[in-house]
């Protein structure tokens, strides 16, 4: 005799979804990564300029949608899809305004640097060239814990 499942019981549980634990711990280590950028972030003073917030925003943003998501529907996951997209977004324009504001620096101490010495401190410099890709990580563990969700199939 088969028993039929809770309704209070996730959808992804109640279809037989064979990744549910993984994106449970998926899930859970974005949202870990979040917090610890956050405080990496806070920690370093990342809030003088308004364009410094934005990382900050957006890693505060994810952690309620991805604890949503634990309880997934098709909505909560699309909504943290779109969210994610910002973060791989917001983690290429870091990568960039960093390198940008490394190259201007040494640009002024140095006018007759060359490029293959420019080149090795934009990537060592100043501003870590690229600590902010680590959105796009958090963005592929987040975006690999929706991947194909069961959720998303279903005719509900």
């Amino acid at each position: 005799m088969s028993q039929v499942p809770a309704q209070s019981e996730p959808a992804e549980t109640r279809q037989g979804g064979a990744f549910a634990d993984w994106r449970r711990w998926l899930l859970g280590l974005f949202v870990i990564g979040c917090v610890g950028a956050i405080a990496d972030l806070l920690l370093l003073g990342h809030t003088e300029e308004v364009w410094q917030w934005i990382p900050v925003a957006l890693l505060g943003a994810g952690i309620p949608v991805a604890a949503a998501v634990f309880r997934a529907t098709s909505i909560r996951i699309r909504v943290l899809r779109i969210l994610l997209c910002g973060y791989i977004l917001a983690g290429l324009i870091g990568a960039f305004l960093h390198m940008k504001g490394n190259a201007e620096f040494e640009k002024e101490l140095n006018p007759a640097i060359g490029v293959t010495t420019l080149i090795g401190e934009v990537l060592t410099g100043a501003f870590p060239a690229v600590a902010p890709l680590q959105m796009i990580q958090l963005a592929l563990l987040g975006l690999l814990a929706c991947f194909r969700h069961p959720v998303l199939s279903s005719k509900n």
